[in-house]
């Protein structure tokens, strides 16, 4: 077990993987250690050996200074390795879009050694069975694949899933993410549960008796496609409901994808009232406006759909004062053949997990919304609180876990390790360019 910020966090998981590994000494020098966890950001070295994080510090006379690996990390970052708790790997059921090792893959060039995957699968996660199956394909992957079970049976929205068996199971938290569960009593009951079992559960809002195509946003987006669309009040709707219940049965609850700037209003007073409350920035929502479907149609076409300028502002100023504490990506692959159908028939989702950290230098840190600290405590640090997950902190006896990364470096958007390619970024030069990704002490992704 390790302790940080006065909770307690299961290692056995990362001891299963560790064991599975031929663990080697690696030692990182001359880079610029960023730990929000402690507020550490100073040039230092780190020793790792047989996947843990041995010794943190220049002046190491007494450690070993032989190792199997020698990374000099001058010019770049080196910071707890990137937590994102919104993927979707598609697996299983839809694996012509991604599966857990393609997923994986991706998630590792991203800077990403933790993944939470969402539930909607074929079958989806309501099941022990269905849960095994990707914990146990998630092993196989070089990072940490968890993932969360539903809500609800078959998301129907109608009865609670065995959500005591399913955790006890290996379920970090519960979602039915892609629908949202209509019925208030029910999502009572399962804040209740949650509540019970110490676990996050997160909510999709977008109430769809609002909507008429969702993906595009009602107003300028949808008079260009000629479309209904989808307004902004089916996601503020559902927040200001969710919000309620939350209140009221102390529920530690995630606002998935906020979109609206009245949505990150709602989640400010929540706040302030006292709730255990979360909220997501994706990098698409804080980076784009509707604008970019009128220019890039199907490829930034999303659920919800990207908004006004006044919502990206109002999103950017949520995360400056630590309204949303989150940055998720919402990988959502899906193949070219379904990109390239009509507006109205193609699907919603972009992938995200490769040009997150990229879009959050660009577009949050160069411009002083946040700073870079702050940026990789949203991606990090907060996420992995939030799960009870043993990562997002470095320190001596911590897992290995790390991103190794340029600031000042730019990089062209693709093509990317996900099995699918459908971005709106694609081919744009972004800041930010990973150079490692370190996941058990091993080296899982490397750009040199």
């Amino acid at each position: 077990m390790a302790t940080r910020g006065g909770k307690w966090y299961n290692l056995s998981r990362f001891e299963e993987k560790k064991g599975d590994k031929q663990m080697r000494r690696l030692r990182i020098i001359n880079g610029q250690f960023v730990n929000p966890a402690d507020g550490r950001n100073e040039k230092t070295d780190i020793y790792i050996e047989d996947g843990i994080v041995t010794c943190i510090g220049i002046d190491n006379s007494n450690h070993p200074q032989d190792a199997d690996i020698v990374i000099d990390a001058t010019g770049c970052i080196v910071a707890p390795g990137l937590v994102d708790v919104h993927s979707h790997f598609r697996d299983p059921g839809f694996t012509y879009k991604e599966d857990i090792i393609s997923g994986a893959k991706g998630a590792g060039a991203g800077g990403y050694t933790t993944v939470v995957l969402m539930a909607n699968t074929k079958p989806p996660v309501d099941s022990v069975e269905t849960l095994q199956y990707v914990l146990e394909k998630g092993k196989k992957t070089g990072i940490h694949v968890e993932t969360c079970a539903t809500v609800t049976m078959g998301m129907q929205g109608e009865t609670l899933t065995d959500m005591d068996h399913l955790y006890k199971c290996g379920a970090v938290g519960f979602t039915d993410d892609g629908k949202p569960i209509m019925d208030e009593d029910l999502v009572e009951k399962a804040m209740k549960k949650a509540k019970e079992l110490s676990v996050p559960i997160s909510f999709h809002e977008e109430n769809p008796a609002y909507i008429e195509n969702n993906g595009v946003n009602k107003g300028k987006a949808s008079e260009y496609f000629g479309i209904g669309g989808s307004p902004r009040e089916a996601e503020i709707n559902m927040i200001a409901r969710d919000l309620e219940i939350a209140l009221k049965t102390g529920a530690c609850i995630n606002i998935q994808h906020i979109s609206s700037k009245e949505g990150v209003d709602l989640v400010r007073q929540a706040k302030k009232r006292g709730g255990d409350v979360h909220a997501e920035a994706t990098p698409h929502h804080f980076s784009l406006t509707e604008d970019a479907v009128i220019r890039h149609g199907t490829l930034a076409k999303m659920n919800p759909p990207l908004r006004t300028k006044e919502d990206r502002q109002a999103i950017l100023q949520g995360l400056k004062d630590g309204t949303i504490d989150l940055i998720a990506t919402d990988h959502a692959p899906h193949s070219k053949e379904e990109k390239d159908k009509p507006i109205t028939e193609a699907p919603s989702g972009i992938i995200g997990l490769e040009t997150a950290l990229p879009l959050g230098i660009t577009n949050l840190v160069r411009p002083g919304i946040l700073t870079l600290d702050e940026l990789i405590e949203r991606m990090s640090y907060a996420p992995a609180k939030m799960y009870h997950l043993p990562a997002g902190n470095i320190y001596e006896g911590a897992p290995a876990d790390l991103v190794i990364f340029s600031t000042e470096e730019k990089q062209v958007s693709g093509p990317y390790q996900s099995k699918s390619q459908n971005s709106p970024f694609s081919g744009e030069e972004l800041y930010g360019v990973v150079k490692y990704t370190i996941c058990g002490g091993e080296v899982v992704f490397s750009n040199k």
